[in-house]
């Protein structure tokens, strides 16, 4: 498994790893880097974990782009070494900064490789390799044609994401920020500026907010300096229990990677705000396929205000009925089995 940097790469990919080590004993190892969410969650799921030094090259500096491309040498080489050491029957990429060395690696050596691509179009590391690798696992249709051999699997989502079953009518609300692994600072900043007004407003309101690690304290400090009523407000740097958070939720606020697809499977309402500096603005248009279908409204970032932020908020959490059809909606999107193909795709190419 080669990839990493967020929880949109990660996450994916420890599920990917557990499918072919509990469904088909396979041994996996991990190749990723050390400034990413992989040095901690692929050793808590119980898999090896290699690193290698990589930068980035989208929406980065000339110097960083100049750096990573001295780097890449490097890096491919020691892929090479990794790959002749563990002798993989498949390398399967995921995106982010270690998977383009090791997909490089894999094809240089040919052994087999399986891209996985869970945005509508895909990252610099899927297009350049796109038409090289053996198989493509995507999300979209429209993805298909960046790959070689693509099949239309899905993201692969929890099942317990699946299981999560509609609100009870006249529970109290409850809204979820989810700012990512690494924070996203539109979310940070705003939030505790209009959260008095948003509880003064919706009556019997919670708040739960992940806010990233990087961001937590700071986030932390903002709520508690904004005098809203603490009991109804909690701040968490990362999320562990997503069913149970998507359970407890009438609506989330998030970014639109990867979580598009977990809405889509818990069938939760969402109000969306696109990272703006995505690679090739893909935020939004994964944002896109769940506002068009009805099911998420989105909201640019550039020019968003604090209180255009507030009324927004207030419109869908104020209209239940609204939300309830924007949840049914976003479940008819919902793409159950992605795990399984994507397992399938894998040994095929094993075998």
């Amino acid at each position: 498994m080669a990839g990493g940097g967020t929880g949109g790469h990660v996450i994916p990919a420890v599920a990917i790893a557990r499918e072919m080590r509990d469904v088909y004993g396979a041994e996996v190892r991990f190749v990723g880097t050390a400034r990413g969410i992989e040095t901690r969650l692929v050793p808590e799921a119980g898999f090896p974990l290699e690193l290698i030094h990589v930068g980035q090259l989208a929406n980065v500096s000339l110097g960083t782009r100049l750096r990573t491309y001295a780097d890449l040498p490097l890096g491919l080489m020691r892929c090479v070494g990794l790959l002749r050491s563990f002798k993989p029957d498949v390398v399967v990429g995921v995106g982010g900064y270690a998977s383009g060395p090791a997909m490089m690696a894999a094809v240089l050596l040919r052994v087999p490789t399986l891209a996985y691509e869970a945005n509508a179009v895909p990252g610099m590391v899927n297009r350049v390799l796109g038409k090289y690798v053996s198989g493509a696992a995507v999300a979209y249709e429209s993805t298909a044609a960046y790959f070689r051999k693509a099949v239309v699997t899905g993201v692969p989502v929890r099942e317990a994401i699946f299981a999560v079953t509609p609100r009870p009518v006249g529970a109290a609300p409850r809204l979820l920020v989810t700012a990512g692994s690494n924070g996203a600072r539109v979310f940070n900043e705003f939030m505790p500026e209009i959260v008095p007004a948003l509880l003064e407003r919706i009556p019997g309101l919670t708040v739960v907010h992940q806010s990233g690690k990087s961001s937590f304290e700071k986030t932390l400090a903002l709520y508690e300096a904004s005098g809203a009523d603490a009991s109804r407000w909690r701040v968490a740097s990362f999320l562990e229990d997503m069913p149970g958070e998507y359970q407890a939720a009438d609506l989330v606020l998030a970014r639109a990677g990867s979580t598009v697809a977990e809405l889509a499977a818990a069938g939760r309402p969402s109000l969306l705000v696109p990272f703006p500096q995505a690679a090739d603005d893909h935020q939004a248009k994964n944002a896109l396929v769940l506002a068009e279908a009805g099911a998420a409204v989105m909201l640019a970032q550039g020019g968003l205000t604090d209180s255009a932020l507030l009324e927004e908020l207030v419109r869908l959490l104020g209209d239940p009925a609204r939300m309830r059809a924007m949840g049914e909606k976003a479940r008819g999107l919902a793409k159950p089995g992605a795990l399984r193909k994507i397992g399938e795709m894998v040994n095929g190419l094993a075998a």
